[in-house]
């Protein structure tokens, strides 16, 4: 049987009684759903700049967080305490954003679930992702969705074996302190163990990474001289 690597060392405890060690990535099938359903229709605690827009209802913002001008954020959707949510944000219906999270300039967040001091703070796409405590996106860093052919995402799992979601839009799920560097992107299904670094500008594809280690992208260099007329 497949091992996945090692992810989160605490869930939230609104997840830890629907958290499945094998599937991962139903947390944002009933487990999200039936949370977001049971939200109030508002229920704003924190600070809404006059610029920003609050789409529907069932938002809930907590004590400490803000919500800056140009940012747009639709129901249903929990917020936590201490979140920063920056200008030109935009978090689309479907998101659970943990406590102390920021969620930068012209990001966009589609059902995606950031546990506590998660960041995606510069340029970020997060669709279909959970982000284990304190990862951190690099500027630019994407989180794809979904496959150019419409398939459902299997996720490779060594000696031939493909792990079957279910699912036609999975992005990544990246475990406790992950770092992925600048411009970086991860493919559809693609799961990362906890506390491992993806380096700078890493075309991640599919499949099982393994907790503790370092992602790297080796490139080669050709420096030539340009040869210059004299004057």
């Amino acid at each position: 049987m497949t091992r996945l690597p090692e992810l989160f060392s605490a869930l939230p405890r609104v997840f830890a009684g629907s958290y499945d060690s094998k599937g991962p990535w139903t947390l944002l099938d009933t487990p999200i759903e039936e949370l977001l359903a049971a939200l109030p229709s508002a229920e704003i605690l924190g600070r809404v700049h006059p610029g920003a827009h609050l789409v529907g209802n069932q938002i809930v913002l907590g004590k400490g967080s803000r919500i800056a001008p140009g940012a747009v954020v639709e129901g249903p959707i929990w917020i936590g305490e201490d979140v920063e949510i920056r200008v030109g944000a935009y978090l689309r219906g479907g998101c659970w954003v943990g406590d102390g999270c920021v969620v930068g300039a012209n990001v966009e967040m589609k059902r995606a679930i950031l546990f506590p001091g998660a960041h995606a703070a510069h340029l970020n796409y997060v669709g279909d992702s959970i982000l284990g405590r304190d990862v951190n996106l690099g500027a630019g860093v994407i989180l794809s969705n979904f496959r150019h052919d419409g398939k459902l995402i299997e996720i490779p799992a060594g000696n031939g074996e493909r792990l079957a979601t279910g699912k036609r839009k999975l992005g990544a799920i990246l475990g406790d302190h992950v770092a992925v560097g600048c411009n970086s992107v991860l493919n559809p299904g693609t799961i990362v163990g906890a506390r491992t670094q993806i380096y700078t500008g890493v075309q991640l594809r599919s499949g099982l990474y393994p907790a503790d280690s370092l992602i790297k992208l080796r490139q080669e260099l050709d420096v030539v001289e340009i040869a210059r007329p004299e004057p």
